[in-house]
């Protein structure tokens, strides 16, 4: 009998382990939002998270002035800092960016608040440096 509580102790603990692993590495979906960062926090009570909002802007297929806007919400891994920095530069020039993100099968409350972690950042209307102007000989 002892033993038989014993082996189901260690099933029950290798299932947990098992559970949690996949909850915290198991990736849902994968995919690119684009739109503009309105939103980049740290906040949290015991645990402190990168958390974001990004403002997509969708447009009617039907009128040009039908704009819709939508916010999705989303966090980032701590150890992430340079999307974290790209984030926090684009959030101040309010430029269009491209999220690269996945989606994870539950929050889990150390990691975010949200299932959708930001893993890259592509900025879409990076401010293009002014060249000089290039002198030219006048024609003779």
């Amino acid at each position: 009998m002892r033993k038989a509580i014993v082996w189901i102790s260690i099933i029950v603990v290798l299932g947990l382990l098992g559970g949690m692993t996949f909850l915290y590495y198991g990736v849902y979906s994968e995919g690119v939002r684009a739109g503009t960062v309105i939103k980049l926090s740290k906040k949290g009570v015991l645990f402190k998270t990168w958390e974001g909002q990004l403002n997509i802007r969708s447009f009617g297929a039907v009128r040009s002035e039908n704009n819709l806007s939508e916010v999705f919400e989303f966090s980032i891994e701590r150890d992430a800092s340079e999307v974290i920095h790209d984030l926090e530069e684009v959030s101040l020039s309010g430029e269009r960016v491209n999220l690269h993100y996945v989606e994870r099968y539950r929050a889990l409350p150390w990691r975010g608040s949200t299932r959708y972690f930001v893993t890259k950042v592509v900025r879409s209307d990076k401010p293009k440096t002014e060249e000089a102007p290039v002198e030219r000989a006048p024609f003779d």
